[in-house]
């Protein structure tokens, strides 16, 4: 039976790294505490440390830089499936014409 990927509020997230920063607790005592994995716990315990407040912006707020990288993604996508329907279209009417 395949398990479903649970998700964190950002709150709950720094407020999980604030037990080792700030509380003196063990990295391991606070993931077995809150049920989290100790390499999930580091690496939020990383993103505060780099990003600061914006570390886990979530996936309503992403960074500006972020939000234009999946546009333009998915504009690469169509414009891809776009052509490939040209090139066979193209292809299709030289067979036909021949």
């Amino acid at each position: 039976m395949a398990k479903t990927r649970r998700t964190f509020t950002p709150e709950f997230k720094a407020e999980a790294v604030k037990l080792v920063t700030d509380h003196g607790k063990s990295l391991a005592e606070v993931a077995r505490d809150l049920d989290l994995g100790e390499s999930m716990l580091r690496a939020w315990k990383a993103a505060l440390a780099k990003g600061g407040e914006d570390a886990f912006p979530g996936k309503g707020n992403p960074p500006a830089l972020e939000e234009e990288l999946r546009r333009l993604r998915a504009e690469v996508k169509r414009l891809t499936m776009e052509r490939d329907v040209l090139k066979k279209a193209t292809a299709f009417f030289a067979r036909e014409s021949s």
